[in-house]
């Protein structure tokens, strides 16, 4: 860990917060888990299950949880956390194979159940100070096809269904819990209030995590570490970089700079939104770059949307290059790096700031020492949090996720000035009616897409032969599957009839209502 990182990330978070440490054994929901945790005001990290004890214990852990998993604790090789955890002397919640390794490596049994349970089962809750507050029998999302027969010595049996003897059981001495289902999504109800009782109850937190504070911190360490060199960021104009540059910012003033590469495939009206917010709200020294004849060209003629991609990128790397270099030497380097991005690499580092590697597609020769992470501990909601304590307009911090590629991978087919003109007019049409009808906030992500179809109209007594714009909106918790969303029909009849009468050359809308899978949330 070098030096920036020992500094800024321990000041900005571990030394300063109260943590939980999640153990992750490969379960799909391992992310959800954590966001549960630091919904509740509570710091947690995520590491894989080979961590050593002395790297546990390095986090002067709170508690512990076990995530669940698709292995069985009698696979050849299946994965076990060190037994010493259970000697640390902190509560430990175990969440579906987490329990039942918890129960096999403390002397239960565990057998292949007669009856897969999978989906929302009834559970029937005993007196526990993990259902505190949880009365009578609750739905709850369960998915195992193996259950444990038997419990340790020293446990209790502290919910059940009709086909699981034991849904939960505990050691209150000890502080030990394991559940055979997910409290940690949607599907169980009351999993919030457990959660928040594995956390305030058994583990006794503060609850001291909060975006307030991380940014009173970070800005501190970073203003103490960087001195008076000079930071670099490259700003794409979305949530990330954005949040990221001005937390930069207001740790060190005018030494930032932000290469804003806007290359035409943004949305309506975003580049001079981005400009207006960064220059006369927050005063950033910014180089915005207007260059959307120069992708335009590259990109002519180009249907194919890995074409398209690898286009981009290269062309932005050669645009923040150039203009990197009339800048001179520059010590640091911003990234937009958050926490499901460290998760999903297996390394369940947190640091803040790690040495220079090529990250994010940035060429190594651009002349910087370090790289710089602010967001590097943090979720999406909380990224979009800090910017609220920031003071980043709302509308720009609750902006729709967007691809890197921008409209390029949402305009199918050959990319064309007037082609882009009608996607951003439709795009903004349709998120413009979403938040009046008030579910900018409940819909996860939604846009607009340009097919290379073109069908047959009528409009007023002539015949027309014009595009067909395909509308897309999802609702997701991890934008690895999702659902599409439920619409309307009056708010979906809107924005049809707003961007056939407004944006020249569509004469057909349809709605996209397949799920992420077998679908992707993009088209292409």
């Amino acid at each position: 860990m070098n030096d920036f990182v020992d500094k800024v990330g321990k000041a900005a978070v571990t030394m300063q917060n109260e943590t939980i440490v999640v153990i992750d054994f490969g379960g799909q929901y391992n992310q959800l888990i954590a966001r549960r945790v630091r919904e509740e005001n509570v710091y947690c990290v995520v590491i894989p299950y080979s961590k050593s004890l002395e790297e546990i214990k390095s986090y002067k852990p709170k508690g512990i949880i076990f995530t669940g998993g698709p292995n069985s604790v009698y696979d050849a090789n299946a994965p076990m956390a060190d037994k010493g955890v259970f000697e640390l002397g902190v509560p430990i919640l175990g969440i579906c194979y987490g329990a039942q390794m918890m129960s096999y490596m403390l002397g239960g049994r565990v057998e292949r159940a007669e009856t897969r349970e999978y989906g929302v089962m009834p559970v029937e809750a005993c007196e526990s100070l993990l259902f505190d507050g949880i009365d009578g029998k609750m739905d709850c999302l369960m998915s195992h096809t193996d259950k444990i027969v038997e419990i340790p010595n020293g446990f209790e049996v502290a919910a059940y269904t009709d086909s699981c003897p034991v849904a939960a059981f505990q050691n209150t001495e000890k502080m030990f819990f394991g559940v055979q289902f997910h409290p940690e999504v949607e599907h169980t109800a009351f999993g919030k209030q457990l959660i928040h009782n594995f956390l305030y109850k058994a583990c006794r937190v503060c609850g001291d995590w909060t975006m307030a504070d991380y940014a009173k911190n970070f800005i501190a360490s970073a203003k103490e570490k960087i001195g008076d060199k000079k930071v670099l960021c490259a700003l794409s104009g979305g949530v990330d970089s954005s949040v990221a540059a001005v937390l930069l910012s207001k740790a060190v003033g005018k030494q930032l700079t932000c290469i804003f590469v806007d290359h035409g495939l943004l949305r309506k009206n975003e580049g001079d939104e981005v400009e207006e917010i960064f220059r006369k709200q927050f005063d950033i020294n910014l180089v915005r770059v207007n260059c959307e004849d120069r992708f335009l060209e590259k990109l002519s003629g180009v249907t194919d949307p890995e074409k398209k991609r690898k286009i981009i990128g290269e062309e932005f790397i050669r645009v923040f290059e150039e203009e990197a270099k009339k800048i001179g030497t520059v010590d640091f380097l911003v990234q937009g790096t958050i926490y499901p991005d460290v998760i999903e690499s297996g390394t369940g580092d947190a640091s803040v700031i790690k040495s220079h590697h090529n990250v994010g597609g940035l060429p190594d020769y651009v002349d910087f020492k370090e790289i710089i992470e602010p967001l590097r501990s943090l979720f999406k909601d909380e990224v979009r949090q800090l910017g609220t304590e920031l003071g980043i307009p709302e509308y720009l911090v609750w902006r729709q996720p967007f691809p890197g590629p921008g409209l390029a991978v949402r305009c199918i087919g050959e990319i064309t000035r007037d082609r882009l003109a009608i996607l951003k007019d439709a795009d903004a049409i349709f998120r413009e009616e979403i938040a009046n009808a008030g579910l900018d906030r409940k819909i996860n992500q939604y846009f607009a897409v340009i097919t290379d179809m073109r069908s047959v109209g009528v409009m007023g007594d002539e015949r027309t032969y014009d595009y067909t714009i395909a509308l897309r909106a999802v609702t997701t918790n991890d934008f690895m599957t999702g659902e599409w969303a439920r619409i309307p029909f009056d708010v979906l009849d809107i924005v049809s009839r707003r961007i056939v009468n407004e944006v020249k050359h569509v004469n057909r809308i349809v709605y996209d209502i397949t799920g992420k899978p077998p679908a992707t949330i993009e088209w292409e």
